[in-house]
C-alpha cells in the first residue's frame, strides 16, 4: 500500500508542477503509474492479472463477449396453441358466477361462451369450402377464423386458393363498413352505372343473390356479395382471364349454406 501511495503521488506531482506543453507525455506518465497501481492492488488481493487478458470489456460495457452477443436467437419452438373456448364449461362457469353474485365474472364468461360459438361457426364455414377451385388448390396455411366475441359482429373467415401467379380469395365476414359500401352501390347503381366506355363496376347476381363486381388492373377481379342484415361474402380474383371466369369459380362456393350457418334471413 505505500508503494500504491507513493506512485500517486508521483501523478499528482507530475500534474501540478507540469506546464501545458507537455501535457501529453504526462498523460502517459499518469495512465502507466496508474495501470502500476491497479496491479499492485490487485497482487495483493489475490485477484492476480487475468482480468486484463480478457481485452477492454468490463460490467456493463458492450463488446464482443457482453451479454448481448452471446444471448441466443430462438430457432424452434411451436408457437402458441390454437384453442377456442369451452362453450358448455363457459356456460356453466357463467350460470355459477351469476348465482354467486360475481357480475363480472358471469359476463366474462358469457362472452367467453359467445366467442367459442362463433369460432365453432366459423370453423364449420371454412371446412364447407371447396379444396379446390378452378384448378387452384387450397393453402391451408392461410387459413382463417377470426372473432371479437361480441354477437357476431367481427366473425371472419378467409381461405386462400393458388397456383403460381394465378389466385383466388374467400373471406366471409361482418363487416358494417363494408356492407355499407355495397349498399350503395346496389341502392344507387340504376342512377350512376355507365354504359359506356370504361366500365370498372357493375351490379350483378350470383346464384340469385345481388352482387357488385370490380375490376381493378392491378388487383384483378372483386366480388361483393351480401348476405342478410350484417354478412357477406367477398371473392377476389387474381389473374383471371374473363370475367365469366370470375364468376364460374365464385359459383363454385356453397353460399345459401354459408348464410345459413349464420343465421341470416
Amino acid at each position: 500500500m505505500i508503494r500504491i501511495k507513493h506512485l500517486l503521488v508521483i501523478g499528482v506531482a507530475f500534474t501540478l508542477g507540469m506546464a501545458p506543453a507537455s501535457g501529453q507525455i504526462l498523460n502517459k506518465i499518469k495512465q502507466k503509474a496508474e495501470k502500476k497501481a491497479e496491479q499492485a492492488l490487485e497482487k495483493k488481493l489475490g485477484l492476480g492479472d487475468d482480468k486484463n487478458t480478457n481485452g477492454s470489456n468490463t460490467p456493463g460495457q458492450s463488446g464482443s463477449s457482453g451479454n448481448n452477443r452471446n444471448s441466443p436467437n430462438n430457432t424452434t419452438g411451436g408457437g402458441l396453441i390454437t384453442t377456442p373456448p369451452d362453450v358448455q364449461q363457459n356456460i356453466a362457469d357463467a350460470q355459477s358466477a351469476y348465482k354467486s353474485g360475481s357480475y363480472g365474472d358471469a359476463r366474462y364468461a358469457v362472452q367467453q361462451a359467445m366467442l367459442g360459438v362463433e369460432m365453432e361457426i366459423g370453423n364449420k364455414i371454412l371446412n364447407s369450402l371447396p379444396e379446390s377451385i378452378s384448378g387452384l388448390s387450397k393453402d391451408a396455411s392461410a387459413d382463417q377464423v377470426t372473432s371479437t366475441g361480441f354477437g357476431w359482429v367481427g366473425l371472419t373467415i378467409k381461405r386462400e386458393y393458388n397456383n403460381n401467379d394465378k389466385e383466388f380469395r374467400v373471406m366471409v365476414a361482418n363487416n358494417s363498413m363494408m356492407m355499407a359500401a355495397v349498399n350503395m352501390y346496389l341502392s344507387n347503381g340504376g342512377y350512376s352505372q355507365s354504359t359506356g366506355g370504361e366500365q370498372n363496376w357493375k351490379q350483378t347476381k350470383l346464384k340469385g343473390h345481388r352482387a357488385i363486381i370490380e375490376y381493378n388492373e392491378g388487383s384483378g377481379y372483386k366480388l361483393s356479395v351480401p348476405l342478410g342484415q350484417s354478412s357477406l361474402i367477398v371473392f377476389e380474383g387474381v389473374n383471371f382471364a374473363t370475367e365469366p371466369d370470375m364468376m364460374k369459380a365464385a359459383e363454385t362456393v356453397d353460399v345459401d349454406g354459408i348464410k345459413a350457418t349464420l343465421g341470416e334471413q
